[in-house]
């Protein structure tokens, strides 16, 4: 973790890896290419991007085990459980170019991914694309950053609350000590600081905007870059109001699957040539309907997922055309059931990032998190084997770094975790 935090801050992952000069030009190339769809090159260029995807897939063991179908409709659709049991299953070959991911997803169950170098640059390419919509150069703006990061303990509560990376082309803060005695602190910051783009979770975006409006206070931001929970609309026209600034928000998942972008005012659109995406009608609801996302990445030859259920629901118009907002033809509301899991602390800041305590901690099969009052915070988890005192005490660490000193945690082994009404079991569930 602590050359992990190193390299972000001195941006070498983002020279070496996401816009490796090579791997990200090919991408960037491949992205402008696709964008034309005007004439026959794109159903050719995008059948030749699924063809050698599914040529990857069949040399998997799981590939193997269905007889390597050529043919997209004859893989069955991918569930979430079978990639979580079994992905070496998954893996094409050897992994040595290529980076581990691993997610707790909404449900704190962990996933271990791989990802070719390649689709690393390619995602980062498709995002960069997205601000350059905008008229911002990725690679050179200023952003100041309010997501998970960790700035300093939660119980130092003098500023500064922000550090610079990146060569200051980034302005780190950490977003678990925003709240009503901290805002003066973080506005003087964004304002000395002068960012191009504000990179933000929505939650703390929305914390931040309405402080800042029940204050009184204005900042002028030119573009503000959501990703990772739910956006709305009244967290946009929040941050319009208190920081004057248009807003770009992009879907996707640890799993590459599939990318959009867009906002919950003007609507989103799948990226093309990034997935192969079907749309299954779930149900309707008012004046739209619910559809299923199963995706298919382009991009992963390391792990590739055919026909991945994504457990992610699409809202369309009634009068719109899945086929045509499957290939991002069309535009669509948005994507429901994104994750924004958060607990709240005693001074009222949102705690982000509550995902990344159980990551990575050996012997945890699925984790859940109950706040039943605004100091005290269950931990629920269901061991396997290899759960051990070390996975306890790791566990305690990484929440150090999230939960203020005044929030207490008990960790609770247990055979299964509380669920909703609807028969969820969510990451997170606040009493208070």
């Amino acid at each position: 973790m602590a050359l992990a935090t190193t390299v972000k801050r001195l941006g070498l992952a983002d020279a070496l890896v996401r816009r490796n000069p090579v791997l990200y030009a090919r991408a960037a190339r491949s992205i402008r290419a696709l964008e034309n769809r005007d004439g026959v090159d794109f159903p050719r260029r995008l059948d030749e991007r699924l063809a050698a995807t599914l040529r990857a897939a069949a040399r998997t063991a799981y590939g193997r085990s269905l007889g390597a179908p050529r043919d997209l409709r004859e893989w069955p659709i991918l569930e979430k459980q079978l990639l979580r049991e079994r992905p070496l299953d998954f893996i094409n070959g050897g992994a040595l170019w290529s980076v581990g991911a691993a997610t707790s997803g909404t449900s704190g169950t962990p996933l271990q991914l791989r990802r070719s170098l390649a689709s690393v640059a390619y995602e980062q390419a498709v995002i960069d694309r997205c601000l350059e919509r905008f008229g911002v150069s990725p690679s050179r703006c200023r952003g100041a950053v309010l997501r998970g990061d960790d700035v300093k303990p939660p119980s130092e509560r003098q500023p500064p609350f922000w550090r610079q990376a990146n060569g200051g082309r980034r302005l780190l803060f950490s977003s678990n000590h925003l709240d009503a005695e901290t805002l003066d602190a973080f506005v003087e910051a964004l304002r000395e600081y002068a960012p191009d783009v504000l990179f933000a979770y929505p939650t703390v975006l929305d914390a931040l905007c309405v402080l800042m409006i029940e204050r009184g206070e204005k900042l002028s931001i030119p573009l503000t870059v959501c990703s990772s929970e739910t956006l709305t609309r009244a967290t946009c026209e929040a941050a319009t109001r208190a920081l004057g600034t248009r807003i770009l928000d992009y879907y996707g998942q640890a799993e590459r699957v599939a990318f959009a972008s867009g906002n919950p005012v003007e609507g989103y659109r799948f990226h093309p040539g990034y997935s192969v995406n079907e749309l299954h009608p779930l149900e309707e609801d008012g004046d739209s309907v619910i559809y299923e996302l199963i995706a298919t990445g382009l991009s992963n030859d390391v792990m590739p997922l055919v026909r991945y259920r994504t457990g992610d629901k699409v809202r369309l118009a009634h009068d719109a055309d899945p086929l045509a907002v499957a290939r991002g033809d069309a535009p669509f509301h948005g994507i429901i059931g994104r994750s924004d899991d958060v607990l709240i602390s005693p001074t009222g800041a949102r705690l982000t990032g509550i995902d990344h305590i159980p990551r990575g901690v050996v012997g945890v099969i699925r984790a859940q998190f109950i706040q039943e009052s605004p100091t005290d915070v269950r931990l629920l988890i269901m061991p396997a084997e290899g759960f051990d005192d070390r996975s306890r005490a790791l566990l305690m660490e990484h929440a150090a770094l999230k939960l203020p000193p005044t929030m207490t945690l008990r960790l609770e082994l247990t055979t299964q975790l509380e669920r909703t009404p609807s028969g969820k079991a969510p990451l997170v569930i606040r009493r208070i």
